[in-house]
């Protein structure tokens, strides 16, 4: 499974052999099975992680105890709840493994440290940053304001991994609807046409 991170590192471009040896170390595996969480809501946000298998979500509970996802993340991917990490605050959502994933943490001190030593690594960071930016903005503009059906085609054209792998009522909530709208939604779509 390293290997897996190693290439991410490499396909960057920014790093040597050196730098990703050394970088490599500060990265620990384990293990999370279905259900577990990575990151907890008003704990300590501890770690960034690197997903070399596996996927995970990132939600908020409302006041009726509802989940409210904002994202969900694969393989290749880092995932934390970054400005509370980079503050070293309490985390204001959750992250928990929506299948058996593997993922690569690093802690806040040695991930400082890890930034002292290889500069490159700082590109990489800003990068994983702006991709998050990117995928808040295109959440916002392609699933606020629109009808259950153009949520769903929208997901399905531009996002198929979501609708391969995540549970119905997961992607309901990430989409901001009832798990029966998005029912509905998938028969309006999916219903084959009458000639």
């Amino acid at each position: 499974m390293v290997d897996i991170f190693e290439n991410y590192l490499s396909s960057t471009g920014r790093l040597s052999v050196e730098e990703i040896n050394f970088s490599l170390q500060f990265f620990k595996p384990i293990r999370l099975k279905k259900g577990d969480f990575f990151i907890r809501e008003d704990e300590s946000c501890a770690h960034v992680g690197f997903i070399a298998s596996g996927a995970v979500k990132a939600f908020a509970i409302d006041k009726e105890g509802k989940e409210n996802i904002t994202c969900f993340k694969f393989e290749n991917e880092f995932v934390t709840s970054f400005p509370e990490f980079v503050a070293q605050e309490k985390s204001r959502r959750n992250i928990r493994a929506i299948e058996d994933s593997v993922l690569y943490k690093i802690g806040y001190l040695d991930y400082q440290h890890l930034l002292s030593q290889v500069a490159a690594l700082n590109g990489v960071i800003k990068s994983v940053m702006e991709q998050e930016y990117n995928q808040k903005e295109r959440y916002l503009l392609n699933y606020n304001n629109r009808s259950a059906v153009d949520k769903y085609r929208h997901v399905l054209s531009n996002e198929p991994m979501l609708v391969q792998r995540v549970p119905t009522q997961d992607l309901a909530s990430y989409l901001g609807i009832t798990q029966r709208s998005l029912t509905r939604a998938k028969g309006q779509i999916h219903r084959p046409s009458v000639l």
